[in-house]
């Protein structure tokens, strides 16, 4: 262990319990990875309870130039929390506290170890909820799915993580702390760095706590699920479908390999179909009739095989759980897989997933397809076995493929995974090189020692 480790243990004694502060083997090890199955070693843990604990270790990180990497529960899929350069794990496991929920003013005070489901649960007992509803909402912290902008199949009609935040309470990489935003809804005072905080993935600051904003509950919701014969002529249904004024609350797509998934896996009652559109609308109960009359018009044109309604809640749970599970079930294709999460421009999502279909048969590598098309989101999965020596040559070609035709679509890299590791190396071809010299004055503005996760998001 290095003298400046040995230093910062020496002083975070001061700071946190003794049970807060971690750096044995096994404490190493369970906070070195990610859901992206890399893996590296911290040198040690820290387990602070306040925002101002938060402040005092980033402040000695800083002093004796200890990278710090700070941490939700690990569900990222990209590598932004695995910490490459050893230094000090923060996690913020222990900041578990709902603060307030406020139904007047429609907002909720967490801090950042708050898990997404626990506020879910908090704010529905107002008649509210808040809008982010990732797959992983059980178990992933709020901290994180601002760290990340996450979003989820409700951002396609109420935003991403970055719409729904009012304020955040976060910690610089002096170790000074601030707060961004404010309670209210509007407001032009300044430069919005708050905005400029969320979705940085802990490069800019470490989030501490949030004010965010809640939406009435609504009176109805009704669920539609669509069969396609083909993925093109669904994907063409999504864009026909978001050009209608009655925009749904969810519009999730799966190709012909999810849907066997989902029924075989998930235990879905779905039959055999190109593809599926899982469509969800949701409103006042005078309006609800007139918004699904709409969608459905929508929903019907060439390649529809088949559109009807769940009949009961016990049907809409099923579904939403078959969808829920894709991601753990592709395990069952291959031994590898390589998750991205593009996004286009809604009207280029047939485009999309003909090129997907392209090259799944130009290189004989399983792609997988689902995700939120509502917004033109798409988890793109590459299955393939690493041991079979043509396909572990062939899936780096088709991933730089993959993320060419994103671009020259007009789309980006990531919807809400966020780049960490594993498309930090592509920023290029989404990002002009003037304006990632731009980001990284802004990264040296808010991190003057490069200390905050560090090797993550920006190229070398």
């Amino acid at each position: 262990m290095s003298a400046a480790i040995d230093t910062l243990l020496s002083r975070l004694a001061g700071v946190l319990p003794a049970d807060a502060l971690r750096h044995d083997a096994a404490s190493r090890i369970a906070y070195g990875y990610d859901n992206s199955r890399r893996q590296s070693l911290p040198d040690a843990v820290a387990l602070p309870e306040t925002a101002e604990q938060c402040a005092a270790i980033v402040a000695h990180c800083a002093e004796l130039r200890v990278p710090l990497v700070a941490r939700g529960r690990g569900t990222n899929t990209t590598g932004a929390s695995v910490p490459i350069a050893a230094g000090l794990v923060l996690s913020c496991e222990r900041m578990r506290r709902i603060i307030e929920v406020d139904p007047e003013d429609r907002v909720a005070v967490v801090e950042a170890g708050v898990l997404n489901g626990d506020l879910q649960q908090a704010a529905a007992a107002h008649g509210l909820f808040f809008a982010p509803d990732p797959t992983s909402a059980p178990f992933c912290s709020i901290g994180g799915n601002l760290a990340c902008n996450a979003g989820g199949p409700r951002a396609v009609k109420y935003g991403a993580a970055r719409d729904n935040t009012l304020a955040l309470r976060c910690v610089d990489g002096r170790g000074v702390l601030h707060r961004l935003g404010s309670r209210t809804t509007k407001g032009a005072t300044g430069y919005d760095l708050m905005r400029l905080v969320i979705g940085s993935e802990g490069t800019l600051a470490v989030i501490a706590e949030a004010t965010l904003k809640l939406l009435p509950l609504p009176q109805s919701v009704r669920t539609l699920r669509a069969l396609y014969r083909d993925v093109e002529s669904a994907a063409a249904a999504v864009a026909r479908i978001m050009r209608q004024p009655q925009i749904p609350c969810a519009l999730e797509f799966m190709d012909a390999e999810a849907v066997r998934l989902a029924r075989e896996v998930g235990g879905a009652d779905l039959p055999a179909a190109g593809a599926l559109l899982m469509i969800e609308v949701d409103g006042a109960e005078a309006a609800i009739e007139h918004a699904v009359a709409a969608v459905s018009a929508a929903a019907r044109g060439d390649g529809l095989l088949q559109l009807d309604a769940a009949q009961s809640a016990a049907q809409v749970a099923q579904l939403w759980a078959a969808r829920k599970a894709l991601s753990p079930a592709l395990k069952h294709i291959a031994p590898r897989k390589i998750n991205e999460d593009v996004v286009v421009p809604v009207s280029q999502l047939p485009a999309l997933v003909a090129k997907t279909r392209a090259l799944a048969a130009a290189s004989g590598i399983a792609i997988v397809c689902f995700g939120h098309a509502g917004n033109g989101n798409l988890h793109v999965n590459l299955m393939f076995d690493p041991a079979n020596e043509a396909q572990a040559a062939q899936a780096p070609r088709v991933l730089a493929e993959l993320f060419a035709t994103t671009i020259a679509l007009g789309g980006t890299l990531s919807g809400e995974h966020g780049i960490g590791l594993e498309k930090r190396d592509f920023m290029p071809l989404a990002i002009a090189a003037p304006t990632l010299e731009l980001m990284r004055a802004v990264k040296a503005q808010f991190d003057p020692h490069g200390i905050l996760n560090p090797g993550k998001l920006l190229p070398a």
